[in-house]
């Protein structure tokens, strides 16, 4: 028989009804000795009936060896033999702007080896890896913040404060200049009185005219001479510092990336990364600090019928009585801007991959930083992860659970891939099983931090990555998203609106928590996705996200939202297919008005407490006999807050009824799976390791099966019974049977030809020795 081999030109990842070409990739054929990758002798007649899958990611990040002759080989060449990888996220952690001719051959020439190699790049492309060359062609087009900094005025001898900047530092400046401030300037002071700390209203007064400002590199000294009229006790400096890094509102920064892009149209990548975007992270969050530009300016004028954006800085900073409302709406409408030209960029950046690279090349990495939904995230990007669109889920580090499947939803796609690091191999042991118990995979990082001499080859070492080609084999069947029941809604205005300390940067989560603990996955959603009609109520009266329809829906913190949002649960009530709960009252709108939006949401949508709500739930979910999934347990990342995810052994369901058993607690390659199954009243007995999937028809029929470590098998109409255990894959399309078997040797067992004779052949990767 002629089994069909790997394709070192043609990188096709198989699972079930068409073929994936990586963009670049030329398709033909080679037979003889087995290759490390999928086999790609495909005819048409098997392209129906195999359809995408994605592979493993693996992360590499370019230090000086990489830029130094051949220096990007031994990664490649490591990671072709001892790691499953087929695409490779790789960013630049080493000097070099992205528009030097030399940083493109380099980086040409290691896509085109990789390629070589049954591999593929997607390259970090990012505008903040050329912000040199973006400085000097738009030189005021640069980020700026403003220090709105107050300091008493004295009637009789001169005041005076001294305003000084700083610096920003993230992965896009490792081994690179920091986002240093690059000028300093007093845009405008303020005078006023203050009483019990609140500014008083009638008082305020620009007295820019009346001070005298010097002016340095990365500080402002302000002073002021002689007596203010009215007798203000108070004066505020409004202190703008740039920063070398693009201007999230830079009218260029749109084309500019493209431009980028267009770039290394040639250079046979698998498309690109746009990772962590966002203003410049900080990890204390002051509001006297606000993001600025000009640019800012004027899109902020043009949202509020004129409003100057530099005066409402100083009310949304500083407060101003009789101005309360004025001043939540000035907040709302301030962060809702930031957050949404965040996304806005992300998807622009998406969309430009596409035009340029193909319709199939890949969108990489993760929108979330920090990664917590906290004041950190917020003033770093404005929550946007919503809508920072991707081909598939993209997270990192500790991103809770409940954000993964929620943006598998909104993706619409069949996993979430979340970047992990941590200092030692051991906790990526259990998290890699974890992951798949909630329908993800681990976007594999190196070991960090560790010197970087040891990061080339940090997960190679044991078997590791032969757990990672075990849990693929879950790629290969799943075709929808973890199916979760319940989704938390928190009020997205709410959570960016640091005036009110109750509810700034609460989305929930402890909510959400609560249930993924109790075994009742949840996605967590901003109320914005209702407004820009991404959560909806469906022709059958459900409230449904992407794919996901869902039996309870928590609204949390309605309060500071927009009004269609109340006239959504308020429908969605109506309809009585979605239970509905409400944490929280909602007495003020989006424009800070009065607004009864309890009343318009009406009595369906019942009143609860972070307390009361989640058994409340799960009385609903146990009379539509919704069945619990995997329990979970609080754990974390790398020093990360931690948030609860699934143990590492249990059951998952798939929206489209697959179900999913892993167990992952004891041993790196899995533990037994020895145990009789119920699907939707079939029973099936499995004997196998670390990974089971099961997908059955109506009448009970297995359309999909794959197994870790497969021994036995029997149900839905299989009877497999072998002599070695064997990690398989098997879909049914149009009735005929397709295998797929992740193994070193060439022969498929009888037992498994007897179901069909099209059978693949994947290599396993071999365990990396010093």
């Amino acid at each position: 028989m002629k089994y069909k081999q790997d394709n070192l030109y043609a990188l096709i990842i198989v699972l079930a009804s068409s073929v994936w070409v990586l963009p670049g990739c030329k398709s033909s054929t080679k037979t003889g000795t087995l290759q490390r990758s999928v086999q790609v002798l495909l005819s048409d007649q098997d392209s129906n009936m195999i359809k995408t899958s994605w592979p493993s990611i693996g992360c590499w990040f370019w230090q000086k060896e990489e830029f130094t002759g051949d220096g990007y080989k031994p990664f490649i060449e490591l990671h072709e033999q001892y790691s499953p990888f087929k695409l490779l996220t790789t960013s630049l952690r080493y000097p070099g702007d992205l528009t030097d001719p030399e940083v493109y051959k380099q980086i040409k020439a290691a896509s085109l080896y990789a390629r070589e190699k049954g591999m593929a790049i997607v390259m970090d492309l990012d505008i903040r890896l050329a912000r040199d060359s973006f400085r000097a062609k738009y030189p005021d087009e640069l980020q700026q913040i403003v220090f709105i900094k107050e300091f008493p005025l004295n009637q009789k001898d001169p005041s005076s404060i001294g305003v000084k900047g700083r610096a920003f530092e993230d992965h896009y400046t490792y081994g690179r200049t920091p986002y240093d401030v690059v000028n300093a300037k007093l845009l405008r002071v303020y005078s006023y009185q203050k009483k019990d700390g609140v500014v008083q209203s009638g008082t305020v007064k620009d007295i820019s005219n009346k001070v005298v400002a010097v002016e340095s590199r990365d500080s402002v000294h302000v002073s002021i001479s002689g007596a203010i009229e009215d007798a203000a006790a108070t004066a505020c400096a409004l202190v703008a510092f740039t920063v070398n890094t693009p201007d999230v509102f830079a009218p260029h920064l749109l084309s500019y990336q493209r431009e980028i892009l267009q770039q290394y149209a040639d250079a046979s990548l698998a498309g690109a990364c746009k990772d962590e975007w966002g203003f410049p992270g900080r990890f204390t969050t002051p509001t006297d600090e606000l993001w600025y530009s000009a640019g800012m300016a004027k899109a902020y004028a043009q949202r509020s019928a004129g409003r100057d954006l530099l005066r409402d800085m100083l009310l949304m900073s500083k407060g101003e009585t009789g101005y309360e409302a004025e001043r939540m709406a000035a907040v709302n409408s301030y962060m809702e801007m930031c957050s949404m030209r965040n996304g806005e960029i992300e998807t622009d950046y998406y969309h430009a991959i596409k035009e340029i690279f193909g319709k199939d090349a890949m969108s990489a990495t993760h929108p979330t930083w920090f990664p917590y939904p906290d004041n950190r995230e917020v003033f770093k990007n404005g929550l946007d992860w919503w809508i920072s669109k991707r081909d598939i889920a993209q997270t990192d580090e500790a991103t809770p659970f409940s954000v993964r499947t929620a943006l598998s939803k909104k993706m619409y796609s069949p996993l979430w891939f979340n970047m992990y690091y941590d200092k030692t191999i051991g906790p990526y042991y259990k998290d890699i099983w974890r992951a798949a118990l909630a329908g993800g995979r681990l976007n594999y990082h190196p070991l960090w931090p560790v010197p970087a001499g040891q990061l080339k080859a940090s997960l190679l070492k044991d078997s590791l990555m032969l757990a990672e080609s075990r849990v693929s084999l879950l790629n290969y069947i799943a075709e929808t998203s973890p199916d979760c029941p319940v989704a938390v809604v928190f009020g997205h205005p709410a959570a960016l609106n640091w005036t009110d300390k109750k509810v700034f940067a609460d989305v929930g989560l402890n909510v959400a928590n609560a249930l993924w603990k109790a075994g009742y996955y949840a996605d967590l959603i901003p109320s914005s996705e209702i407004v820009n009609g991404s959560l909806i109520i469906n022709k059958n009266g459900k409230v449904q996200y992407g794919p996901q329809q869902y039996e309870a829906v928590i609204f949390y913190h309605p309060e500071y939202d927009k009004r269609p949002v109340a006239d959504f649960f308020k429908k969605a009530g109506e309809s009585g297919k979605t239970a509905l709960f409400r944490i929280g009252n909602w007495t003020i709108d989006f424009d800070a008005q009065p607004f009864d939006g309890n009343g318009v949401m009406g009595v369906p949508v019942r009143n609860a407490d972070t307390l009361s709500v989640v058994p409340l739930v799960m009385e609903v979910l146990k009379s539509r006999s919704i069945p619990v999934q995997t329990e979970g347990e609080e754990h974390t990342v790398s020093g990360f807050p931690a948030s609860v995810m699934p143990k590492a052994e249990g059951q998952l369901k798939l929206i489209d009824g697959t179900r999913i058993f892993i167990s992952g607690e004891h041993n790196l390659s899995g533990d037994a799976i020895v145990q009789k199954v119920n699907i939707d009243g079939y029973q099936a007995d499995i004997d196998a390791i670390g990974v089971a999937g099961i997908r059955m028809n109506r009448k009970g029929e297995v359309e999909a099966l794959t197994c870790g470590g497969l021994k036995t098998f029997q149900g839905g109409g299989l009877n497999i019974q072998l002599e070695n255990r064997a990690d398989i894959a098997l879909i049914k399309r149009s009735g005929k049977w397709k295998g797929i078997i992740h193994s070193n040797r060439t022969e498929i067992p009888p037992s498994l030809l007897a179901i069909t004779r099209d059978w693949t052949v994947v290599r396993i990767p071999l365990i990396y020795n010093d």
